[in-house]
């Protein structure tokens, strides 16, 4: 229930996005009318039209994604010949008679009595082909619940309960701009001059829907952006975490829960399959991970180095793979990475979600410390909190009764990526390159799901990034289209990664890194050299930029690969 009422509160909101200004004037095309005869139907099929979409493109994948595009420019269409027919009646007479017939039904329909409700209904399917409203906080907590947790009437309910929410915004604004029409006509005669303008401000609600501006300039700049208020309703509903305490040796663990099934996993690695009930007697240790997780993987050398100390003492650790992208999803990918990354420790793969789920956890890396008898008796999510972890770890195993515990904290010697992040404040955030999470990109508006050309502009501030040659961006990637394409991007922070892969059957992928025009010299990453070059031969995180003496100055990244077929995920920083 909670859900539901942020997800329409989040709807009402979006009248004060400027996302929302395109479809104003199709809206007020039907102001002068009666409400439930023309109003209501539109903002149904509005409604219905948007949740079905949304609904299809969180799970259904690109063919949704193609099919929308093509329906926003059947709809484009239609509205053009609308607001024509609202501008001119010259323009009425002389179009063919069925679309003379299809523009009086959608914008002139004389009174009320001669007003279509069907034709009111699919005035409102063609908006909502063409609503595209602001990803803020709330939409975007239902479409990643939705791609989370598959395709559910649930899901569409809540995307139908977001549009009734826009909707009921809009109903508003409706009755309000009826009554300030029939003034103006009653008190100036200007029906004719309103209906002109109507017209008009359809005409430019198309050209600004077809140039990209609902979804790129006017989701960025904003008259009034609700961002801060969403966020601040999904934060009363579902605080963060209070910050966890810190838990000194011999401190009394409270129980927290049982240990959930395990029985989820899509397989095991290193290991036949565990359950709750086979590791009664153990101390547990459950680190919830993924391999292209940079946090996860700087974690990982504490997690190796607990597993080797305590192992003969009672604890075992089990490493939870819940994959981020779907490249992750492959136990092909799984393995190598296991290997590579010196994990012995029994994996199981999360591939559905499962445990995550069973455990309620929303975060990598979070680790959960089970005791002997099935209890869950402390949890820690990211980086840091090592020694307080160890503690834990010490404090579970004597509670078992294991005695002359081997002493002192770990302090194992990681390298590359590995290696402890910098700790600066102002590092750049991680940035997605798909269009279904990307931020601040810059030089253009990113083209959904086809081949365009894309070129970065001579300057960018910090943590803006740009493409630059031909690429094909998807949900979760792009993918580069042809030789020597360009990522370059402004950041702050000692180290870069970049989460890269070679496409389905395409060879190694050579690249060069500059930093600041220059090759990188010593402040080169483990998986390029001095001058820069390097080769992309899996799917995985590789370190481009470790700086010898890193800072919070902002420096510009480029990479240029020479060969196409290449797939970019996201940045991360340290």
């Amino acid at each position: 229930m909670l859900l539901l009422i942020l997800a329409y509160l989040g709807g009402a909101l979006t009248i004060l996005s400027p996302c929302i200004l395109p479809v104003l004037p199709f809206v007020f095309a039907r102001a002068d009318r009666p409400f439930v005869r023309n109003g209501l139907p539109m903002l149904v099929g509005m409604a219905l039209t948007f949740a079905v979409v949304a609904t299809l493109a969180a799970v259904g994948g690109g063919w949704a994604v193609h099919a929308n595009q093509y329906g926003r420019i059947v709809a484009l269409a239609v509205l053009a010949v609308l607001g024509l027919t609202l501008l001119s009646n010259h323009f009425a007479e002389w179009i063919s008679r069925p679309f003379v017939t299809l523009g009086n039904k959608l914008s002139q329909g004389g009174n009320g009595e001669n007003d279509s409700v069907l034709s009111a209904a699919g005035l409102g399917v063609a908006t909502g082909l063409l609503w595209a409203p602001c990803a803020g906080p709330i939409l975007g907590l239902l479409l990643t619940g939705a791609a989370l947790n598959g395709a559910s009437v649930q899901t569409t309910f809540l995307l139908l309960t977001y549009a009734a929410g826009a909707a009921t915004s809009l109903a508003l604004a409706l009755v309000v701009g009826g009554r300030v029409f029939a003034l103006m006509k009653r008190s100036l005669g200007a029906g004719e001059w309103v209906r002109r303008v109507l017209g008009a401000l359809v005409l430019a609600g198309v050209v600004a829907i077809a140039l990209g501006l609902d979804t790129g300039l006017l989701t960025r700049v904003s008259l009034a952006s609700t961002s801060s208020i969403e966020q601040k309703l999904i934060d009363a509903a579902h605080p963060a975490p209070p910050a966890q305490a810190v838990v000194k040796a011999g401190t009394p663990l409270p129980v927290e829960g049982e240990l959930p099934s395990l029985d989820g996993a899509s397989q095991w690695l290193n290991s036949p399959p565990l359950t709750a009930q086979l590791l009664r007697g153990k101390v547990v240790l459950v680190d919830f991970w993924t391999y292209s997780c940079i946090n996860c993987i700087r974690a990982l050398p504490y997690v190796r180095s607990w597993a080797d100390k305590y192992k003969d003492y009672g604890l075992l650790v089990i490493g939870v793979h819940a994959p981020e992208f779907a490249f992750e999803k492959d136990p092909h990918n799984v393995i190598n990475a296991v290997k590579d990354l010196g994990v012995d420790y029994p994996v199981a793969l999360d591939n559905h979600y499962a445990i995550w789920k069973g455990f309620d956890n929303e975060y990598w890396p979070a680790h959960y410390f089970i005791d002997t008898q099935g209890r869950i008796r402390h949890h820690h999510f990211g980086e840091g909190g090592y020694n307080e972890s160890e503690d834990v770890i010490r404090q579970l195993l004597t509670e078992a009764g294991q005695k002359n515990l081997p002493g002192g904290y770990v302090e194992p010697n990681a390298q590359g990526a590995e290696a402890t992040g910098s700790g600066v404040a102002t590092r750049s955030p991680e940035t997605y390159l798909g269009y279904a999470r990307a931020q601040n990109f810059t030089g253009g508006q990113i083209v959904q799901d086809s081949s365009s050309a894309y070129h970065a502009p001579q300057t960018l501030i910090a943590n803006q990034w740009a493409l630059d040659g031909r690429w094909i961006v998807s949900e979760e990637n792009a993918q580069l289209d042809s030789a020597n394409g360009r990522i370059v991007y402004r950041f702050r922070g000692r180290d870069l990664h970049l989460v890269l892969g070679p496409s389905d059957g395409a060879k190694p992928v050579r690249f060069r890194v500059l930093i600041d025009d220059k090759a990188p010299g010593v402040d080169h990453g483990v998986d390029i050299d001095a001058d820069g070059n390097g080769t992309v031969t899996a799917q995985r995180l590789y370190q481009l930029v470790r700086q010898a003496h890193g800072s919070g100055d902002e420096h510009t990244f480029e990479i240029t690969f020479l060969d196409p077929g290449v797939l970019a995920y996201a940045f991360t920083f340290g």
